[in-house]
């Protein structure tokens, strides 16, 4: 099949396409920066450009990965986000109907469920996540584009029948937390693995199986998250007691992460319940807590990424 990868030179793209290749498809990256992956330079947001892709190559999918994110908002005029996340879907959504594409993949995010509230957890549990959350009040100009482009995605499927599945991802980004820095680093992305995150790689083999259930569903929104090792039932205790439950759960944890001098989370105010999309699509993220605390047992590398030093492809002639 032949299929349009957008934001092939990104972190999830490099990770995709060769998964899409593996998997026998003909894979086109387009991206606005160079890349491994890409063959086309150029942005979503020119629907000249797209139209020509569509007309020369005959897509019969588009995997949709190119976006501006959470991090750019100190980079980019609220405009920019505009043009990429919402014009930019528009400009894809469009020519695949018009081309007969048969199926499209929108990488959507977590962020947009988020609403300030939840943000400073000013609530008196764990606030429990899954795509029937709501009412959705995005907190930022990338919150707000994702979620306009989710209802984009959407209306496509209703008025034109264009199998259509958006994966709300939570974190994979490799560097930094642009937000928190304590704990740091590898740690902070480890406790993440509690509530709020998961592997590239599992991200990348995510939109594989939406890729192919898109016909049979239809249209879908799914969560993306690594399995949390809670229930609702554990909200009020999340939030007051987090490394107590951790060490229930888990008794290993508290000597492992000593050993480390790394600190478990004494409160968690969020979890993603990615349960829908192993309901639906039979798909389970491949690395979770357990992982983590397996790699620490044995002395091995984490399961995940850490490059504190990653730029992102297009940052790297600005």
């Amino acid at each position: 099949m032949r299929v349009l990868l957008t934001g092939s030179s990104g972190w999830l793209g490099r990770f995709l396409a060769p998964l899409l290749a593996n998997a026998g498809h003909e894979v086109t990256g387009l991206d606005i920066a160079p890349g491994l992956h890409t063959d086309v330079l150029g942005s979503v947001a020119d629907a000249g450009l797209i139209e020509r892709l569509f007309a020369e190559r005959g897509f019969a999918a588009v995997v949709h990965a190119g976006a501006l994110h959470k991090p750019d908002i100190v980079r980019y005029p609220a405009s920019a986000f505009i043009d990429v996340n919402l014009t930019g879907t528009l400009n894809l959504l469009e020519a695949a109907v018009r081309h007969g594409a048969g199926r499209f993949v929108f990488t959507s995010t977590t962020s947009l469920m988020i609403t300030r509230a939840i943000r400073d957890e000013v609530a008196a549990e764990a606030v429990w996540l899954d795509e029937a959350s709501g009412p959705l009040q995005p907190r930022n100009i990338y919150g707000v584009t994702k979620r306009a482009a989710e209802e984009l995605c959407r209306l496509w499927h209703d008025v034109h029948g264009l199998p259509v599945i958006a994966l709300r991802v939570s974190r994979f980004f490799p560097e930094d937390d642009d937000t928190h820095a304590v704990p740091a680093g590898e740690n902070l992305k480890a406790n993440e693995f509690l509530n709020r995150r998961l592997t590239v790689e599992d991200c990348a083999a995510a939109h594989i199986a939406a890729l192919d259930a898109a016909p049979r569903v239809g249209w879908g929104v799914y969560v993306v998250s690594a399995p949390p090792p809670f229930t609702p039932a554990d909200a009020a205790r999340l939030k007051t007691d987090a490394a107590g439950l951790i060490a229930e759960r888990f008794p290993e944890a508290p000597a492992l992460y000593a050993a480390r001098g790394w600190v478990l989370p004494q409160s968690i105010g969020r979890v993603y319940d990615p349960s829908a999309i192993e309901r639906d699509l039979g798909f389970r993220c491949q690395t979770d807590f357990a992982a983590v605390l397996a790699a620490l047992r044995e002395g091995r590398a984490m399961p995940f990424t850490h490059d504190p030093g990653y730029v992102p492809p297009k940052e790297l002639g600005r």
